[in-house]
């Protein structure tokens, strides 16, 4: 039960002023003086207690008893059924003579008003590489550069950085050990996807994990000719996600929202360029420190093919 935070008068106060009237011998008008209601709606509590007992003192719904001029439910039951025909809203109410605005409350009220609620709910596909450097994810978000704290975490609009530009975080990630290396870069040209692919590759070697499949998603950095290039010269076998999907990468989605929510809006940081140095810190964290969810809250370091020999 939700009671308006404006409320004179609760279920435990409405109980009190019922015993004050009928045990203690009090007034009615005492009662609600005390309760600071008016002498009415006292007896209003006092009747609800006398013909429903506890039950009456709790809050009613506010819907009306009554709807005169409520859409008959033969309608609303054949707006709907349009609605199953992907019919947008206009459609529904041109054909059938009715207000847009009816249409669209009748739709909203059933839980159909947007269009993917008419598609079957999709079941989520989860899986996960048997080995280090099965399949490593690469994705890309941009950031906006600033020289100065933006209304994100001042709340003032009108401290611009116009003109600032974007900074790039370039993202790996290995689909079974977690482990993730990232930087911060000026672009996702290609070029610039290709130097990356070949630090990050180089770092994973370090961590003893040799990468053998890519993932990807579709953006012009990777359907390049000079990035296929370069994974059949590293022996790379790259994959791209399906159009439209970006489910299917949804390991370096994932860990794109974790590094924002942990990183990237943290703290409040006075330039982009302090951010960016603070990436390496938190990446450190993340993969040797900061437990994982999936991974039985341990950290990905945890998963690391030289990480295991030593313990072994």
């Amino acid at each position: 039960m939700n009671i308006h935070e404006n409320a004179r008068s609760t279920p435990a106060s409405r109980a009190l002023l019922v015993r004050r009237v009928l045990q203690n011998g009090w007034t009615a008008s005492e009662a609600a003086e005390a309760a600071g209601i008016s002498r009415q709606t006292a007896h209003k509590w006092l009747r609800r207690f006398g013909s429903e007992g506890e039950i009456g003192l709790r809050d009613r719904s506010s819907r009306a008893h009554c709807r005169p001029h409520a859409l008959p439910r033969e309608w609303r039951d054949l707006v709907l059924y349009l609605r199953h025909f992907r019919q947008p809203a206009r459609v529904i109410a041109r054909e059938l003579g009715m207000a847009r605005s009816t249409v669209s409350a009748v739709l909203s009220r059933s839980g159909l008003g947007p269009q993917r609620s008419l598609e079957p709910p999709q079941v989520p596909c989860r899986y996960e590489r048997r080995r280090p450097g099965d399949l490593l994810h690469l994705d890309t978000k941009k950031l906006g550069r600033f020289w100065r704290p933006g209304h994100r975490a001042t709340g003032d609009r009108r401290a611009r950085n116009k003109g600032a530009g974007w900074d790039v975080v370039h993202v790996a990630i290995d689909d079974h050990s977690r482990m993730a290396y990232a930087e911060v870069l000026l672009d996702e040209d290609p070029p610039t996807c290709i130097d990356f692919l070949q630090r990050a590759l180089a770092w994973f070697r370090e961590q003893g994990i040799r990468v053998r499949r890519l993932l990807t998603d579709n953006g012009n950095g990777y359907r390049s000719h000079g990035f296929a290039d370069a994974c059949r010269r590293l022996r790379l076998r790259h994959l791209r996600t399906q159009p439209r999907r970006p489910q299917t990468n949804g390991k370096a989605e994932r860990f794109i929202q974790t590094l924002l929510r942990e990183w990237a809006y943290a703290r409040v940081y006075l330039t982009s360029a302090q951010r960016a140095a603070q990436l390496p810190i938190w990446l450190r964290f993340y993969n040797y420190r900061r437990p994982h969810g999936s991974l039985h809250h341990k950290p990905p370091i945890s998963r690391r093919p030289r990480f295991r020999e030593q313990r072994s």
